[in-house]
């Protein structure tokens, strides 16, 4: 609840009593996303009356413990003494004088309880702020120190725990943050396995434009309706740093020219100026956020080289960087020992404006490395090796932490590629402790030696430190893995899931049995008789062919390897052997080179190496993620007609870290993932049917068959190219430059407004309808009741086949939209660009071409039948014709629904078609939590179960009877599903936050002397206050403090009910604000 005062007096005799003051008592829901309130004990509340006092604007709010609010009371007048005149300082002193008494009771009442009493700027862990000298004199400035608690636990913790334990002390006030999670996070040993929550505020948050526009349209729309409710939209300000990178709109629709970055770049601009406009505005008409410009690189490659901290100094207060992201990717600053991960944009929306993340405290694995990697072999083998141990391993929803001597073995480049496939291998971190190779690569990437000082100096200090030259002590861990780095060999993944490693010894063999298997996700099902088929064509003019496996896309992508200058130099040297042997790739190949910054020009530029990769074709197209998210542009028509008309597997090949179907390329069906030289040597080969120890690559120029040994470099090569051209000069002049933007975007000219103008004629930006016609009253739980089943899913439905992504189809309902507002075929753009609007992407929701759903009995593509009428239609058009009718519509899925990107609209767009609930085997982390967050109910089935084993059809309709009060819903309880045909299964409700226990302090009403008989003033959360017990009355002020006013109380409704209560969490988000 709140507890506000305001007082001023003159008077010098009473100004320690009567100083102006204002405290939050901060047990709100606007304080506090994690507690909702359901009450185990008599709680008595009443209406603040119309005539209570009301302080100042501009007095700021501060944060203050429970015990700090209750001495406070002490030494301000109360807001809820109305009946005096408080401009009268006699009449105010006479009033404390007979006050005073009573507080001094209330203080030893609430003493003898056994609660401490602070003064009211006291921190719960004062005690152990301390402070880091410099070593010339001074101090860098204070920290919490985790080694001054003298608790022998921590010492066992591994290292990405303890970041979680020291956000957990510093942002502790007994209300957000508690003594009990501290406790709990020190005890992690014993407490992880209880899957026990904990809330976790990180030090910024990381955008990229896709989700980045989508999440400031939200912002927009949320200052929008916080006028509407009569409170300042200002309200709706970032209070964490937010750092938005724009690199996700460039495409590769010009390749092979030495003019391409130009021309992507303009052609970039011209369809997304309005985003581009849109973005701009929001970095000036909102606090705290920062917008790197078009052009500048990919977002975790620029958040590894520039944006990471690795330490904050905030006024004084140092403290481990911490960063959560709108894309799943965020990971890759793990290797910089930076503790990040993905979460959806609805999440990240919430964490910038203030509210503390709920997690379940996670367990680690320890991951040791020992050895060093062969001659030959690159990070990336290694990544896949790693990703393919650790999804089998089993490390859904927990951290990774990597340790042993092979550390010392690897880079900081080679560590953020492992870091960076977290998601892969479905960890919610791959962590790297800071160790004496971060240091380097601080110095490397232009951190300055005061701040590359400061770093290690706190993280010694406060034990988060590697030094691999001291003895280490063991640290325990949940599970353990080793890997020798030796028994790493080189490989590829694919042709359908970046988890299917396949050694590049075994990839011919494996090629056939993906031709001959049934189709799946190691199977395209060609009869025997056409898998040899060769389809001649004409290529502008030139004899082409094309088969089963032939490469169609060559692409060096990603911020996965991009930002590893070892495989990118050795992609250069390949380039460079294969160019004096005399081999070329073929015309026909869609080659490109897309660097995750301009650090990595300036060193292709200064070995020399981008002449030869130029003459490969691989030529640079532009600095964004490309062809690893889809933007892989157009195939020639030559290509694409021979593809499509003759049924051919083509494949893609890329140094991407993604590649489920329908992705890269909509024609390209097998899709594999590679080392950057490999991405190089597959595109001279011209097909993944290849055994590259046995069969040549190629013939020279001498006639002689060319093989891939002749053109690998070794390890040794590689390592005196990365030290003779990669140079701290490069990062330096690179990140001086990248928020000055460029020409174009400098044009842009854009309003000074707070608030956004919309235009109700743009394809790209557009108002969503969340919070039409929203009141300050939650609209509570809502049961599904004889819902139809929109889609039936087998396993592994991933957010590529939910989310809208990758290029418009001619003929999809988003297609028609945009032509019916003029768009040519030609400026639709990807679906990503047009993310700021939501009628596009609630019509490209499930548009998936390589969607398979059951209802269609094998028929694959983006279509569901309409049971009421039995039409084949576009899901979008069955989803509007269930809405128009007033019937609500559900899904049905099998495990693993929602693995893959973290993209909000994978909600957003089911909850637009009027989907009320998913019933699925299991669900991925991040997707989970966003269908909560936009009112979605998840369900699992029972352990064993699934729409097949229930004899679900899909054509029945569901009901599901969820309680009508908040407060008889428990994360994780049963729920009856029952159908219209008699059949009645069990569900595992998935809202998985707990309860937490408070001390709840409640002023009972009187009628006393100070009130002047005016009912007091509490001015408590909404959920409070809408489940209103009348007060008891008390005889006296004197009775009132002499009674025991403290009560134990529940806060049942738990986080994600309370996001589900409101209808989500931005109108949870809003109603608090509103209330503050």
């Amino acid at each position: 609840m709140y507890l506000s005062t305001y007082c001023s007096s003159s008077s010098t005799s009473s100004s320690s009593i009567l100083r102006t003051c204002r405290v939050r008592f901060a047990s709100t829901y606007s304080a506090s996303v994690n507690h909702s309130f359901s009450s185990t004990s008599r709680i008595f509340t009443r209406n603040p009356p119309s005539h209570a006092c009301t302080p100042p604007s501009n007095v700021s709010y501060r944060s203050l413990s429970f015990s700090s609010a209750l001495r406070s009371i002490r030494c301000s007048a109360p807001r809820w003494s109305h009946g005096v005149d408080w401009r009268s300082p006699v009449s105010l002193r006479a009033q404390i004088r007979t006050a005073s008494p009573v507080l001094e009771r209330f203080e030893r009442k609430i003493a003898s309880m056994g609660l401490p009493l602070h003064a009211a700027s006291a921190h719960p862990f004062n005690g152990i702020l301390s402070g880091l000298p410099k070593p010339g004199g001074g101090e860098f400035g204070k920290f919490y120190s985790l080694p001054a608690l003298n608790d022998p636990r921590i010492d066992k913790l591994p290292y990405s725990i303890r970041i979680l334990l020291e956000s957990a002390i510093r942002n502790c006030d007994n209300f957000q943050v508690t003594k009990e999670d501290v406790e709990k996070i020190i005890d992690w040993e014993n407490s992880a396995p209880k899957q026990v929550e904990i809330p976790f505020k990180p030090a910024r948050v990381l955008l990229q434009d896709f989700t980045g526009v989508p999440a400031v349209v939200d912002l927009a729309s949320m200052r929008e309706a916080i006028k509407d409710l009569g409170s300042n939209p200002d309200k709706i300000n970032p209070l964490v740093p937010v750092d938005l990178v724009i690199d996700h709109s460039v495409q590769v629709d010009v390749a092979r020219s030495e003019n391409a970055v130009q021309a992507n770049m303009d052609l970039e601009f011209k369809r997304n100026k309005e985003r581009f406009a849109f973005l701009k505005w929001g970095s000036t008409a909102f606090r705290n956020m920062l917008v790197v410009p078009p052009g500048s690189g990919i977002v975790h490659q620029v958040n590894l080289e520039y944006l990471g901290r690795v330490v904050f100094n905030t006024e004084g207060i140092l403290y481990p960087d911490s960063v959560v992201g709108t894309d799943s990717h965020t990971t890759m600053i793990d290797g910089l020992g930076v503790a990040g991960w993905g979460v959806g944009g609805i999440e990240a929306e919430a964490a910038m404006l203030g509210q503390p993340m709920s997690m379940v405290l996670p367990g680690v694995v320890g991951f040791k490395l020992s050895g060093k990697l062969r001659d030959g072999v690159t990070a990336t083998d290694l990544v896949l090796t790693v990703t393919q141990m650790l999804r089998k391993h089993g490390v859904v929803g927990k951290f990774v932490e990597f340790y042993g001597e092979g550390m010392g073995k690897l880079s900081l480049a080679d560590r953020a590629t492992i870091a960076n496939m977290s998601p892969e291998y479905g960890a919610t971190m791959g962590f790297f402790p800071v160790d004496h190779v971060t240091l380097q690569y601080l110095k490397l990437t232009g951190r300055s030696d005061d701040t590359v000082a400061m770093i290690e100096a706190y993280l010694r200090a406060n034990n988060m430190f590697v030094d691999y030259s001291e003895p280490q002590q063991d640290r325990v861990y949940t599970s353990y893995l080793e890997l020798d780095l030796a028994d790493v060999e080189p490989c590829i993944s694919g042709p359908k899931r970046p988890h299917d490693r396949v050694p590049l010894k075994d990839m011919k063999a494996d090629w056939h049995l993906c031709l001959d298997n049934k189709v799946g996700f190691k199977g395209f099902a060609v009869p025997k008789e056409q898998q040899e088929k060769v389809v001649k064509f004409s290529f502008h003019g030139q004899p082409a062919e094309l088969k089963h496996g032939s490469v169609v896309i060559a692409a060096i992508t990603s911020c996965t390897n991009t930002s590893n200058p070892s495989v990118m130099l050795g992609a250069g040297l390949v380039a460079k052997k294969a160019c004096e042997l005399g081999l070329e790739v073929k015309p026909w190949v869609k080659t490109s080179l897309a660097p995750g910054s301009g650090v990595v020009t300036k060193y292709l530029l200064q070995s020399g190496l981008q002449t030869y990769l130029n003459q490969q074709g691989f030529h640079i197209v532009g600095y964004g993620c490309t062809t690893c998210i889809g933007n892989s542009g157009d195939l020639d028509e030559s290509v694409a007609s021979a593809i499509s008309d003759n049924d051919l597997v083509a494949a893609a090949v890329l140094s991407g870290n993604r590649n489920f179907e329908g992705r890269v390329h909509p024609l390209t069906r097998a899709n594999y993932l590679a080392s950057p030289p490999l991405v190089v040597a597959y595109a001279l080969a011209g097909t993944v049917d290849i055994d590259f120890e046995k069969e040549p690559i190629g013939t020279g120029k001498d006639g002689k068959s060319v093989y891939f040994r002749d053109i690998w470099p070794t390890s040794e090569e590689i390592a005196q190219v990365v030290q003779s051209s990669v140079l701290p000069e490069m990062f330096k002049s690179t990140y001086e430059a990248i928020t000055k933007g460029n020409q174009i975007w400098n044009q842009l000219s854009v309003p000074s407004s707070s608030l956004y103008g919309w235009d109700s004629e743009s394809t790209y930006i557009h108002k969503p309808p969340y919070f039409d016609g929203m009141t300050m009253d939650p609209p509570g739980p809502r049961g599904v009741k004889d819902a139809y089943c929109l889609l039936l899913f087998g396993d592994s439905i991933t957010t590529d086949h939910i989310s809208p992504a990758g290029s418009i189809h001619k003929d999809s309902p988003a297609a028609k939209y945009l032509m019916e507002r003029g768009v040519d075929r030609k400026d639709f753009n990807s679906y990503g660009s047009r993310r700021g609007n939501d009628e596009v992407m609630a019509r490209g929701t499930f548009a998936n071409i390589r969607i398979v759903n059951k209802l269609l009995n094998g028929e694959v593509g983006p279509k569901t039948i309409h049971i009421p009428t039995g039409e084949k239609l576009s899901v979008y058009d069955a989803a509007m014709k269930y809405k128009s009718a007033g019937q609500d519509t559900i899904v049905l899925a099998g495990a693993e629904y929602g693995s893959g990107s973290s993209r909000d609209w994978a909600a957003k767009g089911p909850m637009l078609q009027g989907v009320k609930a998913v019933i699925a085997k299991s669900f991925e982390r991040i997707h989970r939590s966003n269908l909560v967050g936009m009112g979605i109910v998840p369900l699992c089935f029972k352990p064993g179960e699934d729409a097949d084993t229930l004899g679900l059809t899909g054509h029945e309709r569901y009901t599901i009877d969820l309680p009508t009060n908040t407060s008889d819903i428990r994360p994780g309880q049963d729920i009856t599903v029952t159908t219209d045909n008699g059949k009645s299964f069990t569900c595992t409700l998935r809202f998985d936050t707990e309860c937490v226990k408070f001390l709840f302090f409640q002023m009972l009403e009187s009628t006393c002397p100070l009130s002047g008989g005016c009912a007091i003033n509490h001015n408590l959360p909404l959920e409070v206050q809408n489940d209103r017990v009348c007060g008891a009355k008390a005889e006296s002020a004197a009775d009132l403090y002499g009674t025991t006013v403290i009560y134990e109380t529940t806060w049942g409704k738990v986080v994600e009910l309370a996001y589900f209560d409101h209808g989500g969490i931005l109108q949870y988000v809003i109603r608090n604000l509103t209330k503050q």
